[in-house]
């Protein structure tokens, strides 16, 4: 599916599917279109695929369903993640469960009972503790979680992929998901205590998971699957004010060419910051750069979704909050979707960053331009 023509059909399909999972649940039936057409193993670690690539695949996921998108985004975050820190022998027991189709995902948020990791003395490591916002919940055959270290040597948060036994002992707490949207994504609160793991099972080193650029570059992955739902109100939008002969009207065709403009501009941001993090990646290019620039690619694409919503809630009137009109959940979901943590550090952080530098009209030039 890695060819231009694979995706191409894949794509193809992907809007032919019709949604038939409920809301609230788990997106089963979605789900088994996606590894029906190999996309869980479309960025296996021994690939080497353009992140741009990944972005449009999980932008055009976004699009159908963003639930499922949210979703989906976590396990390449962890294929990624596993690129990175995995040692030879975890990159081939992890490879494997990839090509095998194993849905990966990344639990890291957390309240004040959260994870912990005790070394038990004799090659074994006690958890204890919880994680909030747990997309994927029990459908998700081997989460990635954070877990404090306690009573050893070893300080900071080190990264965990509990094995598909040991993910079955985690307990799930439903009733902690009653949100406005993104409902399919079950994010539940999620129970690790007296789960036993061992060396085999921790990731890289302590600290290793908030390292840059990794960490912070990564935001352009969900802001992909964001700019989806966007595309998605923009083309209900359309599809409702044609078929109420609504076309004609110039205040409707400037609000349909504003959104039309704005999504293509999230399009733009997210071809180059694709750009940037391959060129940081080979060419060592700076990852304060790539950090900054993820920042502003969120930054634009939520306030991109913002405008989008509004435009086309006044466009279609109370007609759009109706729950048999798809809109009504889209504004949902993409509400929910884009409150993500530390937006105005993200901005401070990017502003910090402008301050550094000296060439203020080449700063985001890549190497070769």
């Amino acid at each position: 599916m890695t060819t231009r023509n694979g995706m191409s059909q894949f794509f193809t399909s992907l809007s032919a599917f019709i949604n038939s999972d409920a809301e609230d649940h788990f997106p089963l039936k979605f789900f088994t279109f996606l590894r029906d057409h190999d996309v869980l193993k479309f960025n296996l670690p021994a690939k080497n695929i353009r992140t741009i690539l990944i972005l449009n695949l999980l932008r055009e996921v976004g699009r159908k369903h963003l639930s499922g998108g949210r979703i989906l985004e976590g396990h390449f975050n962890v294929v990624q993640l596993i690129k990175a820190f995995a040692s030879s022998v975890q990159l081939s027991r992890w490879s494997e469960d990839l090509a095998e189709q194993k849905l990966f995902g990344v639990w890291n948020t957390q309240g004040t009972d959260g994870v912990e990791i005790t070394d038990q003395g004799n090659g074994t490591f006690r958890l204890t503790g919880c994680k909030t916002f747990c997309s994927g919940a029990d459908f998700i055959d081997r989460p990635l979680i954070t877990a404090q270290w306690t009573d050893s040597p070893r300080k900071g948060w080190q990264m965990i992929i509990l094995s598909g036994e040991k993910a079955r002992l985690v307990k799930s707490d439903p009733e902690f998901w009653h949100p406005l949207g993104m409902k399919g994504s079950v994010s539940y609160r999620m129970n690790f205590t007296g789960i036993l793991i061992s060396g085999e099972d921790l990731l890289g080193q302590p600290g290793d998971y908030y390292r840059q650029p990794l960490f912070s570059g990564g935001a352009i992955r969900f802001a992909a699957v964001q700019l989806g739902g966007a595309e998605a109100i923009l083309t209900e939008a359309q599809r409702v004010l044609k078929l109420s002969n609504r076309t004609g009207h110039p205040f409707q065709q400037s609000r349909i060419a504003e959104m039309t403009f704005l999504v293509e501009t999230g399009r733009l941001w997210l071809t180059k910051a694709g750009s940037l993090a391959d060129d940081s990646f080979v060419n060592d290019s700076g990852s304060a750069k790539l950090v900054a620039y993820a920042n502003m690619t969120r930054t634009v694409i939520e306030r991109i979704c913002l405008k989008v919503m509004q435009l086309a809630e006044k466009s279609i009137g109370s007609q759009a909050f109706m729950q048999v009109s798809p809109l009504e959940q889209l504004h949902r979901d993409l509400t929910t979707y884009l409150r993500q943590p530390g937006p105005d550090a993200v901005l401070t952080s990017i502003g910090a960053y402008a301050f550094d530098q000296t060439d203020m009209i080449n700063l985001w030039n890549l190497k070769d331009e």
